[in-house]
């Protein structure tokens, strides 16, 4: 059984804390999961409308949440291969 697999079958439990410690772990672990595919769309020349456009959202939620994280990460790639 997956992580995600567990968690979504620990939400649905009767019991108040552990179901609502298992949508606070869902929650992040689709943040992850959200980053890693704005990334993947990024490197694959998407633009940030047709990322706010495939998660429903505007493009200016989707560009405040990610662009600094994506510059960060370039600023990275290019003084590792730098060195």
């Amino acid at each position: 059984m997956t992580e995600a697999t567990s968690l979504a079958a620990a939400a649905g439990s009767p019991d108040p804390t552990e179901g609502l410690r298992a949508v606070r772990a869902l929650r992040r672990l689709l943040d992850k999961l959200e980053a890693i595919q704005v990334a993947n769309a990024r490197r694959h020349g998407w633009s940030w409308q047709a990322i706010a456009e495939a998660l429903e959202v505007s493009r200016q939620a989707v560009h405040k949440k990610y662009a600094s994280a994506q510059s960060e990460s370039m600023l990275r790639s290019l003084r590792e291969k730098g060195r």
